[in-house]
């Protein structure tokens, strides 16, 4: 219709209903050709698309007889159907397909682990769970997806890397007055989304906020060295409890999984220093352990032998007394029998003294005025007496000769008064042997 009113206006009067239509003005052999073998009348398709857009939505036909309502012949009448019916049966079809549409734009879909939020011009109205969904569309209603199964991690004093530091963030004050240089992570998840979205203008950049100011009020109670040993556990722990109650109090909808701390140093231009001092403490310790264990092995050792030698000098101090006590009974004994007989007594204190002296000497004495050519040497007792005497001999010059020979004990003692006791009884042997010479 454009096209043909256009034509008409440029004065071109080129009908397509000519058989000649978009031929030139040649003269042809065979130019007469049966009506309707021309080009297709746009009109009438026209006409057609809006004949049967009616009957899909149940309108009826125009009369298309040629003649109108005075029953005109072919010159009376007009032949163009009324195309107002059409055009709004096309509107109506096209206003639903698009109304389809934008219902079907309200669809959306949850993923697992995920929680849809749905806003109502801009305000939460509700939230829905993992699946297909639907709302209104825009402009009345929209959606947005939160993971709240996620583990997040948020760094503070570096990023990506220990190595890539944030000294804004890393270096802080401890108790007394020293800086130290922290690089820690926090994990946390989501559990309100709506709260997450609503109540944080930058919900990374919150969290990790309260993570820095949470580690710098623990560090700032504690000293350095508890910090930078004994303390990491502790400080994490206490961190991720303090980072809980404010992030609660703004009600920012996380929950703190846990606060590793991945670095804990002091800074770099005193690291060489510290690093000294940390090393001269450490030799302090392993020789103070080294002194320690000493200790553990020497004073154990010397309290035994302690005990031992007074276990010793007071079995020797009982031996002692017993045998004074005995010999003092003795010689009372003695002393009454000898005031009753002295002679009698005097003679048997000889013989059993004699007795005595001849039984641990070592030599035999032959009587030569006797002539007797028989002579009994008992040589096994005085084989074991020999070698009895040098062993005694032999363990006093050790015990003499050992490193503690300052300490005397009372068991190196008793051998030496054996031999000093054999001595005495060699010599009294020599006086006697002399005596009955004269």
């Amino acid at each position: 219709m454009r096209v043909s009113s256009l034509m008409k206006r440029l004065g071109l009067k080129l009908s397509l209903n000519d058989p000649r239509w978009g031929k030139d003005n040649k003269p042809q052999a065979n130019e007469g050709k049966k009506p309707g073998e021309g080009p297709p009348d746009m009109e009438q398709l026209w006409r057609d698309f809006n004949q049967r857009l009616n009957g899909l939505f149940g309108q009826k036909r125009p009369n298309n007889n040629g003649g109108d309502n005075n029953g005109g012949g072919d010159g009376g009448g007009s032949n163009r159907p009324d195309m107002s019916g059409g055009i709004r049966a096309t509107a109506g079809a096209i206003g639903a397909v698009v109304a389809l549409i934008w219902l079907a734009s309200g669809s959306f879909i949850v993923q697992e682990g995920q929680t849809g939020v749905v806003y109502t011009f801009g305000k939460v109205s509700h939230t829905t769970g993992s699946g297909f969904n639907w709302r209104w569309p825009y402009p009345f209603q929209s959606d947005e997806t939160v993971k709240v199964s996620q583990m997040r991690m948020v760094e503070i004093g570096y990023r990506g890397n220990i190595k890539n530091k944030q000294a804004r963030e890393s270096l802080m004050l401890t108790d007394d007055e020293n800086i130290i240089d922290i690089q820690f992570a926090v994990q946390f998840k989501l559990k309100d989304p709506v709260a997450w979205l609503m109540n944080n203008r930058d919900e990374e950049d919150t969290v990790r906020q309260v993570a820095e100011t949470s580690i710098r009020e623990i560090v700032g109670k504690n000293k350095m060295d508890f910090v930078l040993y004994e303390g990491r556990d502790k400080v994490a722990f206490e961190t991720q409890q303090l980072m809980q109650q404010i992030l609660d109090r703004y009600a920012s909808g996380v929950m703190v999984s846990s606060v590793t701390l991945q670095a804990v140093q002091p800074p770099e231009q005193v690291q060489i220093a510290f690093d000294d001092a940390v090393k001269a403490g450490q030799d302090r310790e392993r020789q103070k352990n080294e002194g320690q264990a000493y200790a553990n092995d020497v004073i154990p050792k010397a309290r035994g032998t302690a005990s031992r030698l007074l276990q010793e000098a007071e079995g020797y101090r009982s031996m002692v007394v017993e045998n004074a006590t005995g010999n003092a009974s003795r010689f009372k004994q003695v002393l009454v029998e000898y005031q009753k007989a002295p002679g009698v007594t005097r003679d048997r204190m000889y013989l059993e003294t004699m007795q005595q002296i001849f039984s641990s000497a070592s030599k035999v004495m032959v009587d030569a005025k006797t002539g007797s050519n028989l002579l009994y040497l008992p040589l096994d007792k005085l084989i074991a007496q020999a070698a009895a005497t040098d062993a005694q001999a032999a363990a006093a010059r050790a015990a003499q000769s050992a490193p503690a020979a300052s300490t005397t004990l009372p068991s190196e003692l008793m051998p030496s008064v054996e031999v000093n006791r054999s001595r005495d009884s060699r010599s009294r042997d020599s006086s006697l042997r002399d005596r009955e010479s004269r």
